[in-house]
C-alpha cells in the first residue's frame, strides 16, 4: 500500500507549521521543530572538486581540470565520489554537514583574468552546461526517488569578476543574455541534474541579481521540479547595505523574498537578523505568508527529497561509510582524472622522457615539490608532488625550488625567528637565530618568507605582530603576503598586502605591521645567502633534461575577491625559466595553475610546455606518468589562452558580441586555442560526410568523419566539430563548438566518429521575436583537433519556407552525441 504524495506530505506539513516556525525555516540554518519531527536543516556543503572545508576528503584536480578531460563521464564519476563522502559526511555529523550542496559553477569563463576561473568548466556556455551537467548528475545520484546530494548551480547571474562584484552591474544585452550566459544554468536544470540555485553578488543590468526577474522569468521554468533559490553569503544584506538599492535591510530582504529567494545565507549560522527582518516585512506589509509559504514549500520538497523528512532505515545511503572518504576507488578516480586532465601545449619531440635516455632530471622551480589547496578544497589526505613522482620513475632527480635565500637586517642586527614548529614572532637582535627566509614571487608584485628555521611562512597575526607559524597563504584574508617596496641605499621596506600597512620594529625589536605609509616604515638591508636562480641553473646543467613547475598559488593573486591585472607569469618565476633553458636547453615547463598565462617567450623558445590545473592529491603522480609517457596527454583547453591582456576588453565589459571576447567572436591569433592540446602519436582525418547537405527546423545531420591513429604508439583524440554560418542578420560567432567524441585509438586503428549537428541548434536570439530564430543559410561544418586547427570542412545548408524560423522553447537544449565516449 503506497503512502501519500509527495506533493500531499508537503500539503500537510505546510498546514501544520505557523508563522514563526515557517519564517524560521528561510535561513540557511533551519530551526528544528520538535512538535513536527523536523531535525536541523542546513543547506550549503561546498562541494566543488571534492568536500570542502570539512576536514581530510578526496581532492579531486580542479572544476578547470576537470574540465580539460573532456570526458563527461569521468566527470559523472568524480561528481558520484564526491557525493558519496558528502553522503558519508553527513552520517558523522547531520547537523552541520547538509546535503544541500553549492556546486557546480557554470558562469562561463568569459575573461581568464576573472579570480575565480579555476571554479568554472569553460569559455563556451554549451561545454560548461554538458560538462557541469555530468557532475551535478554524479553528486545526486541515480535513485529514482531520493537525492543523494542536492546539487545547487552557482551563481545566477552574469558573474565573471571579483572586483568590486557586490557593486558592479554585469550589463548585456538580451541576445547575449540568451545565447552566452542562460544556457550553462538551463542544461544541468532541464536535465533535471540539478535542483537548486544560488544567486550572485553583482547586478545585472542595474537590477541586484537576488532581485532578477529572470529567476522567475526563465531559471524556475526550466526545471518539471520545484527548483530552490539560495542566497549567496551576506548578498541580501548588500541589497540595501553595499547596493543601495532599497531603502533599509527590511525592504532589502522583503524584496528578495519576492523575487524568489527561497533560502538566506546571512549572519553565519545566527539566524535572529533574517527571521527578524521577515517578521517585521509581515507587519509593514511587504510579504505576505503566501510569499512565505512558496518559498518553504521549496525548502520542504528539497528536504524531502534527500530523504530528510524520511525514517533512517529508508535511506538508500544509510550503508555509506566513513571509510568511503579516500578510498583506495576514489584514490584511483583522482589518480585517472589528474591525468586525463593534464594538456600538452607543444613539444618537439623531447617529450616522453626515455628513463634510458634521460637519466638524470633536475625539477625546478616554486610548484615542482609541493601540491596546494585551494579556497574550496578539501583537507589533502596526502599529496604527491611532480618531484615525488617523477623520483619514483628515474634513477636520478633532483630538485630546488629557485627562490632566493636572504637575511634581513637593521642596520648590522639580523631579524631571526623560533625554530621550533610553532614559530613565534620575529625580532630583531644582535643574537638572533633563524636569520634566513626564502622569498618566493606569486605574481602581482605578491610575494611570500618562508623562515629557513622551521620551514613556516611568516604572516601578521590578529595584533599585527609578524610571526613565522604559517603553513602557507590562506583564509579569507590572506596575512602572508608582502610586497618588497624599494627603500634608500638597496633597502627594502616591508609592504603587508592585507592591511595595507608597512613593517616596523619596535624598541623590543620585535616586527609590526604598524606603519600607516612608507615614511615611517623600518628600512630593511638584505643578504644574499643562496641565489635561487644560481644553484636552479648548476642543476639544470648537470641534468640531462630540466623541468622548471611554476604556475600559481591559488591563494595568492587570483581567487575569490581578487582579479588578477595581467595575465603574466612571475617576474621571479619568468627569470628562472630563462636561466634554466640558458644552462640547458634541454627544458620541459610544466604550468600549474588556475588559469592561462601569457607564455609567449615560452612557447618560441623552450621544447615543451605542459599544462595541469592544481591537480589535487594525486597530481605529481598523473604529471610524472604523462612525462615519462606511461599515459597519454590526452586534456584539451577549454578556454583560450592569450599571449597578453592587451587582447582582452575591459574586465566588466559583458558584452562578448560587441567586444569580439571568447573563441566564440575573437579575431587575432591566440597563444593556444580553445580545443587545444597535442598529444604523443599522430592522427589522421579523412573523408568528411554529412547525411544530408540540407535540413530544417527539427532535424539533424550525422557528421561523420575516419580518424587514423599514424603513430606507433596508442593515443587519445577528442574530436571536435565547430560551424560558422556564412550569411546572416546579424553578427554571428566566428566558430561555435557543436559536438565533440573522445576517442582512443591502437597504432594504425582507424574508426568512424560520428557527431550531430542539430538545426534548432544553429539559431540566434532575436530580440524583437524574444525568441531563438534560425535563419536560411549555408552553414560551414568544420572538423578537427581544436577550434583552429581545422582538419576537414563541409556545408550544410538550413532551409525553411519562412525565413527565419522560430525555434519552440526548450529546443536548443542538447546532448552530445559522442562526447566521453570510448568508441
Amino acid at each position: 500500500m503506497t503512502g501519500p504524495s509527495p506533493d500531499t506530505r508537503i500539503d500537510e506539513l505546510l498546514a501544520r507549521l505557523t508563522l514563526p516556525e515557517k519564517i524560521g525555516l528561510l535561513h540557511q540554518c533551519q530551526a528544528p521543530v520538535p512538535r513536527l519531527g523536523l531535525a536541523p536543516f542546513r543547506t550549503g556543503t561546498e562541494a566543488l572538486h571534492g568536500v570542502a572545508w570539512l576536514g581530510p576528503a578526496t581532492v579531486f584536480p580542479q572544476v578547470i581540470g576537470l574540465a580539460s578531460t573532456w570526458n563527461p563521464e569521468l566527470i559523472r564519476a568524480v561528481g558520484d565520489a564526491v557525493g558519496d563522502e558528502v553522503r558519508a559526511k553527513h552520517h558523522a555529523d547531520p547537523e552541520q554537514v547538509g546535503l544541500n550542496v553549492w556546486a557546480p559553477v557554470v558562469n562561463p569563463l568569459r575573461d581568464p583574468r576573472w579570480g575565480r576561473n579555476e571554479e568554472g568548466w569553460s569559455e563556451d556556455p554549451w561545454l560548461t552546461g554538458l560538462l557541469a551537467t555530468a557532475y551535478a548528475r554524479g553528486l545526486r545520484g541515480d535513485h529514482p526517488r531520493r537525492l543523494k546530494t542536492a546539487p545547487t548551480l552557482k551563481h545566477f547571474l552574469g558573474y565573471n569578476n571579483e572586483t568590486d562584484r557586490a557593486t558592479t552591474s554585469s550589463d548585456m544585452s538580451p541576445r547575449v543574455l540568451h545565447e552566452y550566459e542562460l544556457p550553462a544554468f538551463r542544461a544541468p536544470l532541464a536535465s533535471g541534474a540539478a535542483v537548486a540555485v544560488m544567486a550572485s553578488y553583482n547586478l545585472v543590468n542595474g537590477v541586484p541579481a537576488h532581485l532578477s526577474p529572470l529567476i522567475g522569468a526563465e531559471l524556475r521554468r526550466w526545471s518539471a521540479e520545484e527548483v530552490l533559490v539560495v542566497g549567496d553569503a551576506g548578498a541580501v544584506t548588500n541589497i540595501a547595505g553595499l547596493q543601495a538599492h532599497l531603502p533599509d535591510h527590511v525592504a532589502g530582504f522583503a524584496a528578495a523574498l519576492r523575487a524568489g529567494i527561497d533560502s538566506f545565507t546571512e549572519d553565519a549560522s545566527d539566524s535572529a537578523p533574517t527571521t527578524g527582518r521577515l517578521t517585521e516585512a509581515l507587519r509593514r506589509g511587504l510579504i505576505s505568508e503566501s510569499d512565505v509559504d512558496r518559498a518553504v514549500r521549496r525548502i520542504l520538497t528539497l528536504r524531502l527529497r534527500v530523504g530528510d523528512l524520511d525514517a533512517p532505515q529508508d535511506d538508500p545511503w544509510a550503508d555509506v561509510t566513513p571509510d568511503v572518504v579516500d578510498c583506495p576507488a576514489h584514490r584511483d578516480l583522482a589518480r585517472q582524472a589528474a591525468r586525463q586532465s593534464v594538456v600538452l601545449l607543444d613539444n618537439d619531440g623531447l617529450l616522453p622522457l626515455d628513463p634510458r635516455a634521460t637519466p638524470r632530471v633536475a625539477v625546478l622551480g616554486p610548484l615542482a615539490d609541493t601540491v596546494y589547496e585551494d579556497w574550496y578544497s578539501g583537507t589533502l589526505p596526502y599529496a604527491v608532488t611532480t618531484y615525488a613522482g617523477l623520483a619514483r620513475r628515474l634513477p636520478a632527480v633532483t630538485t630546488h625550488p629557485g627562490a632566493d635565500r636572504v637575511a634581513l637586517r637593521v642596520g648590522d642586527r639580523y631579524v631571526g625567528c623560533p625554530a621550533g614548529d610553532d614559530g613565534g614572532p620575529l625580532r630583531v637582535g644582535d643574537d638572533a637565530d633563524g636569520t634566513g627566509f626564502d622569498v618566493v614571487d606569486w605574481g602581482g608584485g605578491a610575494v611570500v618568507l618562508r623562515a629557513v628555521a622551521n620551514g613556516r611562512h611568516v604572516g601578521a597575526d590578529d595584533d599585527g605582530v609578524l610571526v613565522n607559524d604559517r603553513p602557507g597563504p590562506g583564509g579569507w584574508v590572506v596575512r602572508e603576503t608582502f610586497r618588497l617596496r624599494p627603500g634608500v641605499d638597496g633597502t627594502v621596506l616591508l609592504h603587508h598586502l592585507a592591511t595595507g600597512r608597512y613593517v616596523t620594529v619596535t624598541g623590543d625589536g620585535t616586527l609590526r605591521v604598524d606603519a600607516d605609509g612608507p615614511e615611517t616604515a623600518t628600512a630593511f638591508g638584505v643578504d644574499l645567502l643562496v641565489d635561487g636562480l644560481a644553484e636552479a641553473a648548476a642543476l639544470a646543467a648537470a641534468a640531462d633534461v630540466a623541468i622548471v613547475a611554476l604556475g600559481n598559488h591559488p591563494m595568492v593573486n587570483g581567487r575569490e575577491t581578487e582579479d588578477r591585472a595581467d595575465l603574466a607569469l612571475p617576474t621571479a618565476q619568468e627569470a628562472l625559466l630563462r636561466a634554466v633553458h640558458a644552462a640547458n636547453p634541454r627544458t620541459v615547463l610544466l604550468v600549474t595553475s588556475s588559469y592561462p598565462y601569457g607564455i609567449g617567450w615560452a612557447r618560441e623558445n623552450v621544447p615543451a610546455v605542459l599544462w595541469s590545473a592544481h591537480g589535487g592529491q594525486e597530481h605529481g603522480e598523473a604529471v610524472a606518468s604523462v612525462l615519462c609517457g606511461e599515459a597519454e596527454p590526452g586534456g584539451r583547453l577549454t578556454q583560450t589562452w592569450y599571449a597578453d591582456a592587451a587582447e582582452l576588453p575591459d574586465l566588466l565589459d559583458y558584452d562578448v558580441i560587441g567586444s569580439d571576447a571568447t573563441y566564440l567572436y575573437h579575431r587575432g591569433d591566440p597563444l593556444y586555442p580553445f580545443g587545444h592540446g597535442l598529444g604523443y602519436t599522430t592522427f589522421d582525418y579523412a573523408d568528411l560526410r554529412l547525411s544530408a547537405a540540407t535540413m530544417t527546423v527539427g532535424e539533424e545531420v550525422v557528421v561523420s568523419v575516419d580518424v587514423t591513429n599514424g603513430g606507433t604508439r596508442a593515443g587519445e583524440e577528442v574530436v571536435q566539430l565547430y560551424t560558422r554560418q556564412r550569411r546572416s542578420r546579424v553578427k554571428q560567432p566566428l566558430r561555435q563548438l557543436r559536438d565533440f567524441a573522445r576517442i582512443s585509438l591502437a597504432p594504425g586503428q582507424r574508426r568512424v566518429v560520428r557527431l550531430r549537428l542539430r538545426a534548432a541548434d544553429l539559431g540566434y536570439w532575436d530580440e524583437s521575436r524574444g525568441a531563438f530564430v534560425v535563419e536560411s543559410a549555408p552553414h560551414s561544418v568544420l572538423v578537427g583537433r581544436s577550434s583552429r586547427d581545422i582538419r576537414l570542412v563541409g556545408t550544410v545548408t538550413v532551409r525553411d519556407a519562412a525565413d527565419p524560423v522560430a525555434v519552440p522553447d526548450g529546443a536548443v537544449a542538447r546532448q552530445p552525441s559522442g562526447a566521453g565516449r570510448r568508441r
